[in-house]
């Protein structure tokens, strides 16, 4: 199973009891950072947010069938009191719980049902090669970025291709596409730049990342840019539980050199993934 798998058996076999992310992630054998980012890439939601998700549904179906005490219902999704419960309950469906018993079976909610994940990557992934990366200084356009604004990074890339030749102190024919400052909500900063020789002089609107010497899996995309994301998925959710190594707190970055043709999206680019030996 991966953790993502795992995880999801554990949620769902635990809904009853309080329940963190850390212990979530503990017994799925990855960390808290791992699991936010894969389980992110596969479900389009956070781990906290698909277990409230569930444990409202839970509650729901219990107001639809008629469950006289709201309050006993409450308690036992996790809130300590009406108002709260309520609260959270108006926010994922739309409608108070009393609504929802009172309109029973045809209650118009948009349940969470359990997340069924399969056993496949979504791509296949040729063996990495590994590097030690340089310490490197980067600048360009940068927004912050969660799994359902994902598609929004190509109209980033088309803001920032404007500058092209433009950039002081750009060094070499090669973008760099950067993912850091993430989260356990499995949101991220996302960068779109190049590699200068130093801060100075840059267009005000630009972020600016010092990205230190590290360790990285390195792995070839060839197929079009699009497929980005399934490339990705089978990093996180194949490849790293297996291969004796966790991600490591640094940036993660796209390379696009010289063979990328931005036009058409095709030419293949490399994905540095920051990795260090377990434990």
């Amino acid at each position: 199973m991966t953790p993502v798998a795992r995880s999801i058996w554990y949620i769902e076999s635990h809904l009853a009891r309080e329940l963190s992310l850390e212990e979530i992630a503990r017994h799925s054998g990855v960390s808290r950072f791992h699991l936010a980012r894969a389980f992110n890439l596969v479900t389009g939601l956070s781990v906290m947010r698909y277990l409230r998700g569930r444990r409202l549904t839970e509650a729901a179906l219990q107001l639809m069938g008629g469950a006289p005490d709201i309050l006993s219902v409450a308690l036992e999704a996790g809130y300590g009191s009406h108002e709260a419960f309520t609260r959270a309950f108006r926010d994922q469906f739309g409608l108070t719980p009393e609504e929802a018993r009172a309109a029973g079976a045809t209650a118009p909610l948009s349940l969470m049902e359990p997340f069924k994940v399969s056993m496949n990557p979504m791509a296949v992934l040729e063996p990495p090669r590994f590097e030690d990366g340089r310490p490197m200084l980067l600048a360009g356009l940068a927004s912050r970025f969660e799994e359902a604004t994902i598609p929004g990074i190509p109209l980033l890339w088309q803001r920032f291709n404007a500058w092209e030749g433009s950039i002081t102190g750009a060094m070499g024919p090669v973008a760099y596409g950067t993912c850091y400052n993430g989260d356990d909500t499995g949101s991220f900063d996302y960068m779109a730049g190049v590699e200068v020789s130093s801060f100075d002089d840059l267009p005000a609107e630009f972020a600016r990342l010092r990205v230190p010497a590290n360790r990285y899996a390195v792995f070839r995309h060839s197929g079009h840019v699009s497929g980005t994301p399934q490339t990705f998925h089978s990093i996180w959710n194949s490849w790293l539980p297996q291969s004796g190594y966790e991600v490591d707190d640094a940036p993660l970055f796209e390379r696009y050199g010289p063979e990328f043709d931005g036009r058409t999206g095709l030419g293949g680019f490399e994905i540095w993934f920051p990795v260090k030996a377990k434990g």
